[in-house]
């Protein structure tokens, strides 16, 4: 008998489907050991070694799987094929006591498979070309857990002693709140510049035109370009059209040019949850979610349960050769041959695997259409998205006949941009935003005739808040976290109160979460520095390829950390941090001082005399009125009016719903507010 175990149930039974009567196949229900909840779990006097326990939940499911391996002649752990899957492998084979197993059965074997894809012929393929435990992954994932539980456990206490209980800092987490924290700081210290643009109506007499009318920009004064502040106010702008009075708009140069955009690479696990944030508006965590359903095994009717996706973390774009034919034979048979390009991706990270595989369909043909009805909403968009990026990936570039208009007015020059589509190519299949620009032909030395000179008022707006998209992005480009950690890390920092999302889905960080941030930058600055916790993700990867070893870098972290941690607990007082301050007022249960006091959740007002009596104010709903300002709305001319959210007062129109005009309130000084959004592992450790 041969026993294969995977993680999943859902994944056991998929692959149960492909194999025969000789094979059993069991779920681990995900790790069988981890360390322990109620203590630190690592011996720091002897190199780091983690103490290991099998969690409560898994134990039965750990006995079981004892007793099937014991009778079983191979043993096959076919778990996923990242660091953590290898972990889990190796934490059986730990767990289940199978070394012993050997010794008492010299007969048994013991094998490691891998496959990307959860198809019948990926399965057959692994179970020819088994493997032994690749340690250097089960070293790196072991590595990143223990520096996560050291942070955890040593600075989430430093928080509650010295801010409020509750709190948690991450290695990663903290870092990427402090990405939030310092963009929401550029936000308040913007000052918006004012600045005019001008632009011509402008109209041809050639005959049988339909679109004789264009818009051309201002560009060029005296032959110069001016920059896109050059114009600062309405007066510059009133002078500029003075000057321009009876002046003849001729056409000065018509410049045509084809040009070209390439497709986009399939997906990798960052790509992917930024599209479908973008695209989808789903979150990080649900994208992986259903990504892990669809390649664990749908059921699809006749054919069964079968993996719909490849691998869903990843870091590569690599296209295996088979995904690559199977891919051209699909696109020429439903498109046509000049549809097709075979083209194979270089993946930018240089710590990615290549052997790995981009997110794909496991088969082309199998169109999201044809597989609609055996799919949820949400399954369906995320594979359609998956499945459209991957065959777009090997279409031709989409082409463009772009042309440039640029008309002269005395010494002013105004150009006219517009582009058609020449040839879809990629566009076919996977849409992209495109505004087609169609301008009317004219020929250089024509005479114009003017309709509107239009000039407009403009204001430079501050940087965009992080959304789960661009938030990502900036995490991938920083080297922070790796593709499995994305999700987790987001779901943490909004469970753990520190930031919160907008109705756009931009994040906003709390109050407590930019204090918790100013304590760590102020006083464990390495913790939350980028390029050092950069350097860690690096090291973690040189130990995976098996170019370091993991408990030197264990050292390097965690000595003068520890060393820091001792000294800040006794400098730093809860006082300076959290600036307690007295109301004024008694409390009226013991009559003691109230004094205002910093929560989890931000501040509240309780009683001084804590813990004889616990006497808390819960803050008042906020019933306020709006209130009218002098500021005119620039949209539609009505009263602004300053309304109160839960992130502080903002302007607003009055004459809400008709006119939903918003700006900010920046200390005295309002800047316009940001338009919402049109399109739009390993978990961080925590002291329990």
């Amino acid at each position: 008998m041969n026993l294969v175990i995977v993680e999943s149930p859902t994944k056991a039974k998929t692959i149960s489907r492909f194999l025969g009567g000789d094979f059993i196949v069991k779920s681990s229900f995900g790790h069988v050991r981890d360390l322990p909840k109620k203590d630190l779990g690592i011996d720091l006097e002897n190199d780091f070694e983690p103490k290991y326990v099998i969690p409560t939940k898994a134990r039965k499911n750990v006995t079981d799987l004892k007793k099937t391996a014991g009778k079983a002649d191979k043993i096959i752990l076919a778990t996923d094929e990242d660091r953590e899957g290898e972990s889990i492998s190796w934490h059986l084979v730990e767990a289940l006591g199978i070394n012993k197993l050997k010794k008492a059965n010299k007969d048994l074997k013991v094998e490691r498979i891998v496959f990307h894809e959860i198809t019948k012929s990926a399965i057959e393929d692994a179970l020819k070309n088994p493997r032994d435990i690749d340690q250097n992954l089960v070293d790196a994932q072991q590595a990143r857990r223990i520096l996560d539980r050291l942070v955890g456990y040593k600075l989430s206490p430093f928080l509650w002693k010295k801010v409020a209980r509750g709190l948690s800092a991450g290695r990663v987490q903290s870092v990427t709140v402090r990405l939030i924290v310092e963009r929401e700081r550029e936000i308040e210290k913007f000052k918006p510049e004012e600045y005019w643009s001008i632009t011509a109506k402008l109209k041809s007499d050639a005959p049988d035109l339909k679109n004789s009318e264009f818009d051309a920009d201002l560009i060029k004064i005296d032959d110069k370009n001016i920059d896109k502040l050059e114009i600062k106010n309405q007066k510059e702008a009133d002078e500029i059209l003075h000057n321009l009075n009876s002046a003849k708009y001729v056409v000065e140069n018509v410049d045509k040019t084809e040009s070209t955009r390439s497709p986009f690479a399939p997906f990798t696990t960052s790509t992917l949850q930024q599209d479908a944030a973008k695209r989808l508006h789903f979150s990080s965590k649900q994208t992986m979610m259903l990504a892990q359903r669809l390649y664990e095994g749908i059921d699809i009717g006749e054919e069964g349960s079968t993996g719909l996706i490849t691998y869903m973390r990843t870091d590569s774009v690599n296209l295996s050769e088979e995904s690559l034919a199977k891919a051209k034979s699909f696109i020429t048979k439903e498109y046509g041959a000049k549809y097709s390009e075979l083209k194979k991706f270089k993946t930018k990270s240089k710590n990615a695997q290549e052997a790995h595989e981009a997110v794909r369909p496991t088969d082309p043909y199998r169109t999201p259409e044809s597989i609609q009805k055996y799919l949820s909403p949400q399954e369906f968009k995320l594979y359609n998205l998956i499945w459209q990026r991957f065959i777009a990936s090997q279409m031709p570039k989409a082409i463009f006949d772009a042309t440039a208009i640029d008309v002269k007015a005395k010494n002013y020059t105004f150009r006219a941009n517009g582009s058609t589509i020449k040839f879809d190519g990629f566009l076919k299949v996977y849409p992209v935003k495109i505004t087609e620009n169609d301008l009317p032909v004219v020929k250089k030395g024509e005479d114009l005739n003017l309709i509107e000179l239009k000039p407009e008022q403009h204001f430079t707006k501050p940087p965009a808040r992080f959304n789960e998209a661009s938030l990502i992005k900036t995490l991938e480009k920083e080297g922070i976290g790796r593709p499995s950690t994305y999700a987790p890390i987001i779901s943490t920092i909004l469970a753990r109160n520190y930031v919160v999302k907008d109705r756009s889905r931009y994040f906003h960080p709390t109050e407590i979460g930019i204090l918790v941030n100013d304590v760590l930058v102020a006083h464990f600055p390495e913790i939350v520095d980028i390029k050092f916790t950069s350097k860690m993700e690096e090291e973690l990867d040189e130990v995976a390829i098996g170019k370091i070893k993991w408990v030197p870098v264990m050292k390097e972290f965690y000595e003068p950390f520890a060393k820091l941690l001792k000294e800040k607990y006794e400098e730093v007082s809860k006082n300076d941090v959290t600036n307690v301050q007295e109301t004024g007022e008694l409390c009226e249960k013991c009559g003691s001082k109230m004094v205002v006091k910093m929560g989890r959740y931000g501040r509240f007002v309780a009683c001084s005399n804590f813990p004889k009596c616990k006497n808390i104010l819960k803050p008042p709903k906020n019933d306020k009125p709006a209130v009218e300002t002098d500021e005119i709305c620039d949209k539609c001319g009505g009263k602004m009016v300053i309304r109160h959210s839960r992130f502080g007062e903002f302007l607003a129109c009055s004459n809400y719903p008709k006119c939903k005009n918003t700006k900010k309130i920046i200390k005295g000084q309002i800047t316009p507010e940001l338009p919402a959004e049109k399109e739009p592992e390993e978990s961080e450790e925590a002291a329990e």
